[in-house]
């Protein structure tokens, strides 16, 4: 299983405390906020542009070894 990321608001104390046991078990890991990135408006903009194209068209990416071996020398 792939490692996902999610940042959230916890408003309740007994799900900061469901949290707490889960950092406990090493299901998650508590980030810190410094390493947390700022987007500026137009960043965000440029970043949801491609994210849709991502996702509306399967075949936008290509495959890095198929493109690794398209940049091979002959």
């Amino acid at each position: 299983m792939s490692d996902i990321t999610l940042h959230i608001r916890i408003k309740k104390d007994y799900a900061a405390a469901l949290i707490e046991d889960l950092i406990k078990v090493n299901a998650v890991e508590a980030v810190d906020e410094g390493d947390l990135v700022d987007l500026t408006p137009q960043q965000k903009e440029a970043l949801d542009k491609e994210l849709s194209a991502i996702s509306s068209k399967p075949n936008y990416l290509q495959n890095w070894d198929a493109v690794r071996q398209q940049l091979k020398k002959p």
